[in-house]
């Protein structure tokens, strides 16, 4: 089983799950393993404000939503 994708040999990774790499100016980096999508890199504040935008978006439109019942 190849493990060079999972192991976490740059200290780029958090407990294993949150990335954090302050070089890096993508917003949405590739996860460890990179066929599962993409991550946050929470070292850049464009991508914190992405998600948070993002959450914030599926919010209001679960409150649109709920609100309309």
């Amino acid at each position: 089983m190849e493990t060079n994708n999972i192991e976490n040999k740059n200290g780029k990774w958090i407990w294993g799950i949150f990335y954090y790499n302050k070089e890096d100016d993508r917003i949405f980096p590739p996860k460890r393993i990179p066929w599962m999508g993409w991550t946050v890199n929470f070292a850049n504040w464009k991508s914190i404000a992405a998600l948070v935008t993002m959450i914030a978006f599926f919010s209001f439109v679960l409150f649109m939503i709920y609100r309309s019942k």
